[in-house]
């Protein structure tokens, strides 16, 4: 085992991992200096491992608050933030023991999230909130008329309401940060979205602008909005990878994570009140990440909801196990081929296929498709939308995108599955034939539904991943 802290001695058997403290943490905790939307998974085994990577990691604590349900937060705070990273690799694991969140906090508790925010010390806020958190409508502005967005800006113009959402969270915290005059602070967005940075600017700022235009206009001077491309397969923890910690390390974590071993961090933007050396862990950064975001979000992010919901139409539960079906591995390279094709010629996409070949055959990383379908109609914006759209628009039929989108389709009647636009997707299965189609394309994206020809292709592709994937 390595630890990544201060490890004075081995632990004994079955202790808890409060316990080894003294031995882990012999020095003070980091001050905080971070601040973390969103405490999941993903988090831990990426910005926070990270963190802990950096040559000055002892300067930038985490403070990690959780979305709606505080659990996370409940069993980090009980092992004091420390935790184990499963580095789960064909050949057997590795455990480190990271201790870069210095807090595990309730996302309801605005008043630690205000004062963290306001602190003059605290110069990064990051973000994992799920795509569908930053509720962008089709114009790529704020639907500040959807209900979670309409309550949370009632309760805020009423002065005494407590927001549930990220954006009315971070927005109220913005708002304390500027009226104690402590200064610029950088946004960085981590989850897969194109352009994130600029995502993440128009959801806040859009929220601010409903809710107190001075607000807005603080924000549009003060607030770095950074683009990040970050990738590291990061399945749900099972009570066997519990038993797996206990029996390796000698010790009991309520709260470990496994990652596969590949880890990527690209980032763009500006931080105007500094930052940890995420580079001592190999994080890059560049002036233009769009070529870096659309690699992942097309290969990397395009295959994955493509096996989620053609390998479920097949049977499959994992990546792995849908990868080793022909029929859904042609799927994926035939969209890989139409995502490369549209990609710039220097990113080294042939070696970057055959590294995402062997992470996705990976068995020993569980990385379940269910998990992967959810929020489909935001994702496929993302990840089939524009290779669909660069295809056409090159003269070509993009039968590959377009097929992602009819899997989903097919999934979305033949599975209870989890989405933010559920009740229109839910609506558009009540119809029949071409206006079904038409419904449901209108759910991803409007355009597209107006487009016969891509009508007609979706429509023609739609049960086919039951059997054979159509020649191109």
């Amino acid at each position: 085992m390595s630890t990544g802290l201060h490890a004075a001695a081995a632990p004994g058997p079955a202790t808890d991992l409060p316990q080894l403290n003294r031995t882990l943490r012999p020095l003070p905790k980091a001050p905080v200096r971070i601040v973390h939307l969103g405490l999941g998974a993903f988090h831990r085994s990426h910005q926070a491992w990270y963190t802990q990577q950096a040559g000055d990691a002892d300067q930038w604590g985490i403070a990690a608050f959780t979305g709606r349900r505080p659990d996370a937060a409940v069993a980090l705070a009980e092992q004091d933030g420390l935790y184990t990273v499963v580095e789960r690799a064909d050949t057997g694991d590795s455990f480190t023991v990271v201790g870069s969140i210095v807090e595990a906090v309730d996302g309801a508790d605005l008043q630690r999230l205000t004062g963290l925010v306001a602190a003059p010390g605290t110069a990064v806020v990051t973000l994992t909130i799920t795509e569908a958190a930053y509720g962008l409508g089709a114009d790529g502005t704020l639907d500040v008329a959807a209900p979670d967005v309409a309550t949370d800006l009632a309760l805020l113009g009423s002065g005494s309401g407590h927001p549930a959402t990220p954006l009315g969270r971070l927005a109220l915290a913005l708002a304390a940060r500027r009226d104690a005059g402590s200064g610029p602070i950088a946004v960085v967005c981590c989850d897969n979205l194109s352009n994130n940075g600029a995502v993440a600017r128009q959801a806040v700022a859009g929220f601010a602008g409903a809710w107190d235009s001075g607000l807005a206009a603080w924000i549009d001077a003060s607030v770095s909005f950074v683009s990040t491309s970050v990738d590291r397969i990061t399945p749900r923890t099972t009570d066997q990878d519990l038993a797996d910690v206990r029996d390796a390390c000698g010790y009991r974590d309520t709260s470990p994570v496994v990652a596969e071993p590949f880890s990527s961090w690209v980032l763009s933007g500006d931080f105007p009140a500094g930052r940890p050396r995420w580079e001592d862990a190999g994080a890059l950064f560049v002036d233009d990440i769009e070529p870096y975001e659309n690699r992942k979000l097309w290969l990397l992010n395009g295959a994955h909801s493509l096996l989620a919901y053609a390998g479920q139409l097949r049977g499959h539960s994992t990546v792995a196990e849908a990868l080793a079906d022909t029929e859904c591995l042609r799927a994926v390279e035939a969209f890989w081929d139409e995502a490369e094709a549209n990609l710039p010629v220097d990113l080294e996409i042939a070696s970057y296929r055959a590294a995402l070949l062997a992470r996705f055959s990976n068995a020993r990383i569980a990385h379940n498709l269910a998990q992967i379908a959810q929020d489909g109609s935001t994702k496929l914006r993302m990840r089939a939308v524009p290779v669909l759209q660069a295809e056409r628009a090159a003269g070509r039929t993009g039968a590959a995108a377009a097929l992602m989108i009819a899997a989903w389709m097919d999934y979305s009647v033949a599975a209870t599955f989890q989405d933010p636009l559920g009740e229109e997707v839910a609506a558009a299965n009540r119809l029949s034939g071409t206006d079904r189609t038409k419904g449901l394309l209108a759910v991803v994206d409007p355009l597209l539904a107006e487009d016969t020809a891509v009508v007609d292709l979706v429509e023609s592709l739609c049960g086919t991943m039951a059997g054979s994937f159509p020649s191109r």
